[in-house]
Parts: structure tokens; sequence; C-alpha cells
């Protein structure tokens, strides 16, 4: 099989244990990717914001063993955490294929979020795609290449066969991932950055209203699952992709207004497919919908451009650009914050991707 990255080949090489780390963020798409199929491929294109603030961080430290096969252990902040170590350990020792140092080294990984886990805030993608540039940056030491920057096109792959989301939380500022007559070099098996942006757009706040912590009743591999009988998905991949060809416009042009309604039309429309799958389910709480009323009630009354979207979960993602940020910073103290949980809000933006921390 052929790969669209350079493949080192390390079997005779001595490998000196090391230490890497990278945070990533996670990303909220603006059209939503939701639907898969074989080797997390998506169903239709999509784009995501990268944002600031939410994000993973990982280290890893490295070293040569004698079992040919990877030997790995885990923590999450600071504690055991079997589950996830085995998805990971699975998820390894899949790309070995690419990745045939993996199958001569001790990993020991440490990994923590700014954010709470499984609650609808990406945080396997954060996760993986911090993973995926450890990985990344082991493959090239280990190689000699040391000195060489990451291929983030190599690490978006990688990063997608752990989560799909995770492919675009590499790319700074704004990430396409999927195959799109509009997007220059767009693949199935990687994200492409977005680089014909109004300079509105690089301003954007996204402040993250936490109305509930807790994991998600259903999670976003069972519902991509679920897509494959819904009777709407063929009309949503469609949909989907002209509205990427929309997104593309309004981003040029800084078409704010436009931009939000599309945002908000998509969030609605992610959710209404949950409820139309079978068997159905709500990841909306009260909350998110008192939020939803209010935002809309507060645009209409003030004119100030400030928009939702939601991920796969229950949690609001209040967009605006930078130049009504004491505004939407008042809004959220007065009206908002009594929806959420605990009063807890992350102040989040639009970012630069990756950033080595080792």
């Amino acid at each position: 099989m052929s790969y669209p990255f350079e493949i080192f080949d390390q079997s005779s090489s001595v490998i000196n244990e090391g230490k890497v780390g990278w945070r990533c963020p996670s990303n909220i798409a603006i059209v939503k990717y939701w639907g898969k199929h074989g080797r997390q491929l998506p169903k239709n294109a999509s784009l995501s914001f990268t944002l600031t603030n939410a994000h993973t961080d990982t280290y890893i430290s490295y070293s040569e063993n004698n079992k040919g096969r990877l030997s790995l252990s885990f923590l999450f902040e600071g504690k055991p955490n079997n589950a996830f170590e085995e998805k990971i350990k699975k998820f390894l020792e899949s790309v070995t294929a690419f990745y045939p140092v993996l199958n001569r080294l001790n990993l020991e990984i440490s990994s923590s979020n700014s954010f709470p886990h499984s609650s609808g805030i990406a945080s396997s993608a954060s996760a993986m795609a911090a993973i995926a540039m450890c990985i990344c940056e082991i493959d090239q030491n280990t190689s000699g290449n040391e000195n060489s920057e990451i291929d983030l096109k190599k690490a978006s792959y990688l990063a997608r066969l752990g989560s799909g989301s995770a492919s675009r939380s590499v790319i700074p500022l704004l990430g396409a991932w999927g195959v799109h007559d509009k997007i220059i070099n767009s693949s199935d098996l990687f994200a492409v950055d977005i680089d014909e942006v109004h300079d509105v757009f690089k301003t954007f706040h996204d402040d993250i209203l936490i109305v509930s912590a807790a994991e998600k009743s259903v999670s976003s591999t069972a519902g991509h699952a679920l897509m494959d009988g819904n009777v709407y998905s063929e009309a949503r991949y469609q949909q989907a992709n002209d509205r990427i060809t929309q997104l593309k416009e309004i981003l040029q042009a800084g078409d704010i207004d436009s931009f939000g309604k599309l945002a908000e039309d998509e969030a609605m429309t992610l959710h209404a497919l949950m409820m139309c799958s079978d068997p159905s389910y709500v990841l909306l709480e009260p909350g998110t919908l008192d939020m939803i009323k209010e935002i809309r009630a507060f645009r209409q009354r003030t004119g100030t451009p400030i928009y939702f979207t939601l991920d796969a979960g229950p949690n609001i993602h209040l967009l605006y650009p930078d130049h009504v940020s004491a505004a939407a910073e008042k809004f959220v103290n007065q009206t908002l914050l009594p929806f959420t949980a605990n009063g807890r809000v992350i102040k989040d933006k639009v970012g630069n991707g990756p950033q080595k921390l080792v």
C-alpha cells in the first residue's frame, strides 16, 4: 500500500531513549462531519476552526525494547486509565505498517486535558492529534531526522485513524477534511488548511459554555454508525458539501452574518440527525435550549453578531468577532452563566495549531 508521505526504515538503527511533548487544541467544526465509512473515512467534507485554550498536553518517554512489539503504559491526568490505554495501544499497533519503529519501543504516555473529557468538546480530537504529533517526532528522532519540521500531512493522516476530527486539530486556524471540489488538495485521508479567509475570522472567539461536564450518553463513534440507517443521511451528505461551498465564499468575503446563520443551521442539523436516528437519542440539555433562545433574542434585540454552534454534546460554543468581545462578555456574565454547570466557561479563540512542549 502507498502512503502520501515518507516511511523511514529504522530496522538497523540504534534507538536512544528520549522524551517528546506536544500540546494540541480541540477544534470546532462549522460544517460538521457525521457519518463515516471504511477506516475512518468521512461521508462528507467538514471545515473547522482550530482552537487555543481547549487542548490536550501529551508527553511520551520512549526507549528501545527487545520484545519485537510495542510496550505501553499510560496515565491520564496522573492516574491510570485502562480503557483509554487499551484504545491507544490498539491504535498504535494498527499503524505499525507506516511506523514500524513502534514495534521496537517502550512508550510511557502522560496526557491531560484543559477541559472535561468525553463531554462533547472533541476531546478525542485533541488527544489523538497530540499523540500523532508525538509519534511523528519520535519517528523522526529515531531515524536521524530530528531537526526536520513535523510533516502535518503525515500527522493528520495518523491522527485521523485515531479520531476523524483529530485530522483537523493539527491544522492552524482553519482546517478542512474530506474531498471537496472547491478545496485545493482536499482529501479523505488527511486535513488541509484553508488560507483564503478574511481577517475578521482570524479574530474569532469561541466561549465554550459548559452545560454539563458529564460523559455523553451516546458516544460519537456510536452516533456516526447510526447514520448508516438514517433515512436522511444521503440528503445530509449533499447538504454538508453544498454548505462547504457556501462557507468558502463567506470566509473569503468576511460575511459575519451569513457565517453565523450557517454555523447555527449546522448545529441544529447535527442534533436533528441524532433525534432521527434509530434508536433516536438527545444530547441537548434544558440549559442548552435556554441559551439558544437567549442568544437569538439578544442578537435580534441588539444587532450584535454573536452566534452559537454545538459539537456532539450539550455545550454551547458562542462564536463572535473580537470587536464585540466587550458586549459578548457582558452578555455571558449577565445572562448565560446561570445556565452553565457551576458557572464554567472556557474562553477560547481561534489558534495556530500544535505547540511543541519539550
